[in-house]
Formats: structure tokens, sequence, C-alpha cells
């Protein structure tokens, strides 16, 4: 129902602005609007395609895994933890291994690796979810979570800048400045969507386990940040991926040796997931196309900049600083669009500098903050669900808390 509403809404009212355009005399208007909604299909097409390989390559070495016993034991390592979040999941499932793993790539900010695992582990809700076209208690907190997701270092982001700092003859620049700043304002949302799940389903969050988990995650964002701090940019790109690839093919090499060692038919194991892998992808595109295609029209007609245009007259209409406002487009495109969100990004770095405050800020909020329409058509396409429940609320509540901390962050810091 909340989809529904938000694509209804997103279709009228751009027709609505872009009529009031075409009376302005913007004769092109609605011929712009139908090549952005064409391009926009095709897109979407385009990346369940490539879905295609990366489904069938994950699903293939979890079935592997599942096989081995590794998700198993993965799960019963987060049941603690996993016990009190997602209490309709029995202890040892599969799916608790599967959130696990996802929530891992998502930290080290590897998205071709997280997203099969999420869907792996939205499949495994499904089947233990008694309303098959509604989504559970335990699905809501996955995904929410999982928009809300924690990136330790956004790789994508500080390598853009340091291209942009070469281009704009910045000798010396610290691309990776903001590392910390991001982590902060990830962190944030990440929280925000924990207590709004966590309210709405009545769980309490003063238990030991959650407790201990973000004691640890304080500690290891602590231990990351003496190791990577003064570095060359270079040299964090580096040490990141090494991290992130090594972690992700021991993970592989881990299943298969198990796999070996219990004396499972490996190969047939690998191909039977990847089977799943290519259902899975083909499953996703109308999803996929719905949601994108509504983005589209809002994006194309204008109403973007209508939004950014009335939340700056009412900023300066308050006597507030307003530096700000440039950089915000970012964080509202980024709720729809990941790649509108990059290109607005290093369009405010070209605009205001790569060193500006706008500039970092921009960085800051990209890093920080998710595609939540994206990740909730996505996720639940994959399992067929159409009553999403609190899923859109919560993200977008988590979404808007973390571009207000991300913004507030950026000013502590850098202005």
């Amino acid at each position: 129902m909340a989809l529904n509403i938000v694509w209804i809404g997103f279709v009228l009212i751009g027709f609505v602005v872009a009529l009031a355009k075409l009376l302005q005399g913007d004769l092109a208007i609605f011929n712009r609007v139908l090549t952005a909604l064409f391009d926009t299909a095709k897109t979407g097409f385009d990346i369940s395609l490539g879905l295609v390989g990366i489904m069938s390559l994950w699903l293939g070495i979890m079935k592997i895994g599942e096989q081995a016993g590794m998700i198993q034991a993965f799960a019963r390592a987060m049941d603690p933890l996993f016990r009190r979040l997602f209490p309709e999941v029995p202890p040892g499932h599969p799916a608790g291994g599967s959130i696990a793993m996802n929530f891992s790539a998502n930290m080290l900010g590897l998205d071709n690796a997280a997203t099969p695992l999420g869907l792996k582990a939205m499949r495994e809700l499904q089947e233990l979810n008694p309303a098959k076209d509604t989504a559970s208690n335990a699905m809501v907190m996955f995904l929410v979570l999982n928009t809300a997701g924690i990136t330790l270092i956004p790789t994508s982001v500080i390598a853009i800048r340091q291209s942009l700092a070469a281009d704009q003859g910045l000798a010396g620049f610290n691309a990776a400045d903001i590392f910390l700043p991001t982590l902060i304002g990830t962190f944030v949302s990440f929280v925000a969507g924990l207590v709004a799940v966590a309210w709405v389903q009545r769980i309490r969050l003063w238990q030991a386990p959650i407790l201990a988990f973000f004691a640890a995650f304080a500690g290891a964002m602590g231990l990351l940040y003496l190791a990577l701090r003064g570095r060359p940019p270079e040299q964090i790109a580096q040490l990141v991926g090494l991290l992130g690839s090594g972690l992700i093919f021991s993970v592989i090499v881990l299943f298969v040796a198990a796999g070996a060692l219990k004396r499972i038919n490996v190969y047939e194991a690998f191909v039977d997931g990847a089977k799943e892998g290519f259902g899975v992808a083909v499953t996703i595109i109308p999803y996929l196309i719905a949601i994108l295609a509504a983005i589209s029209v809002f994006r194309s007609t204008g109403c973007m900049d209508v939004v950014i245009g009335a939340i700056a007259a009412l900023v300066t209409m308050l006597g507030l600083n307003a530096d700000f406002v440039p950089a915000l487009p970012v964080g509202l495109m980024k709720t729809l669009s990941g790649s509108g969100a990059r290109g607005l990004m290093v369009d405010v770095m070209r605009t205001y500098g790569v060193d500006s405050f706008q500039g970092k800020l921009a960085a800051i909020i990209q890093g920080s903050t998710e595609t939540t329409f994206y990740v909730l058509a996505v996720y639940f396409g994959s399992v067929n669900i159409k009553k999403t429940r609190q899923a859109l609320a919560c993200g977008l509540f988590a979404d808007a808390v973390g571009l207000v901390g991300a913004i507030l962050v950026g000013y502590a810091f850098y202005h």
C-alpha cells in the first residue's frame, strides 16, 4: 500500500508540474519526460540483467556453504544478537547466517556481494513468513537495517574525491578526510532505523547482546580509525580493497574447503544455487523498472528542484545558515537513486570545489545514506511481497535522521 501511494504520487505530481511548465512555454517538457522514462526502463532492465551473473555466482557459493553447514555456523555465532532483533527466526536457521554475511558485506562497502546475500536472506525469511504477500516483522527489521546499514569506509566516494582533486589542481589533497564524519553519519542512520523498528515491534534494545554489539562496533571503529589515520588516500583505498576482497574470497575458500571435507558434491551444489540466482534476478525486473520509472518522472519534471527551492526559502526565512542547501539534493536523491545522487555529488564538488564545505558535506551525505526505495522494491519484489507494512516509514525515518545527522556532523567538522 505504501509503495502504491508513493508511486501514484510521483507520477501525478510530476504530470501536474510538467503541465504547469508547458503552460509557461516549455514545449519540450513532455519530450524530456518520455525520453527519461524510456531510458530509465532500459536502465532498470540492464541492472537486473547485470545482476544475473552476480546472483548466480553468490547463490551458488551460498548453496555450498549451506550444504557444508557453514551458513548454520554463521547463524549460531550471531544467534545471541539476532534472537533479540529477529525473534521470529528460529535459532540456527540459515536466514541468520545470510543476514550476518549481508551486514558484513555492507559494512565493507561490497555492494556486488551484499545485494545477492540480502536477496538470499529475504528468500529464507519468506520461508518463515505465514502471510506470503505481507512483510513479516523479521523482514521489516532486516530491510530497514539494510537501508540504514553501516558502511565503515566509503571507498567509492574517496576515489571520486581524489580524482576531482587532481582535476582541480589540489596537490597533497587528503580525499579520505571525510572518513570519520561519514562513519558517524551512517551510524546515526543505523541507530535511528533500529530504534524505529524496535519501537513499532516492541523490541527491548536495553539487552546485553545488543549493547555488546554496539560496544564491539565502537571498538572496531576506533581501531580502524587508528590503523588508517594519517595514511595517504591511495594507501587507504588499497588497504580497504584488500580487506574487503580478502575477506570475501576467504569466505568462498572456506565454504569450498568445508564442502570438500564433508564430501559433498561441491560442483553440483554450486550449479543448483546458481539456477536459483537466475530466477531471482528475473523476478525483480518489473519491480525495479516500476520504482525507477516513477522516480524518473519526479526528477525529469523538475519536482526535485521545487522541493530544494522550498527548503532553501524556508531556511532563509528562519534566519538559519543555508550553506548546506547546495548539498541537500544529494541526500534527497540518494533515497530515490544511488547513481542520481552520485551525479549530484560530483556536480556540487565541481561547482563549489572538492575541498569546500559544500563539497565535503555532499561526500558525507553520499557515504552515509542509502537508496531506500530501490532496496525496498528489489528486496520485497524478489519474494513478491505486496504489503510492506512499516518498512517504508521506518526506512524513510532512518534516512531523514541520517541526513540531518550528516549535515550536523559536517558543520561540526568543517564549518
